[in-house]
């Protein structure tokens, strides 16, 4: 039974990580269609993130994030073009 209750929290969990991901890839495509260039949405993206992680969770959460994508980056994990090809 704890493994089903597991099993539908990650399901969950991905299904609202997918959305958000979306969502974010609309504003995204909307910025770049209104001419503000990649780096000054990421900055703004990265910043309100940022913001409202510490605003809810505190500095150490928000820290703990910036450690998990700063190693996905490193690990390639982020990187588009070798996901798709």
């Amino acid at each position: 039974m704890d493994q089903d209750l597991r099993d539908i929290d990650a399901l969950v969990h991905e299904e609202k990580r997918l959305t958000a991901m979306e969502q974010q890839s609309e504003a995204w495509a909307d910025g770049l269609l209104a001419g503000i260039e990649p780096e000054i949405l990421a900055e703004a993206a990265l910043s309100t993130a940022l913001s409202e992680l510490l605003r809810d969770c505190g500095e150490d959460s928000a820290l703990q994030m910036l450690d998990r994508i700063r190693e996905k980056v490193i690990a390639g994990d982020l990187d588009l073009d070798r996901h798709y090809h």
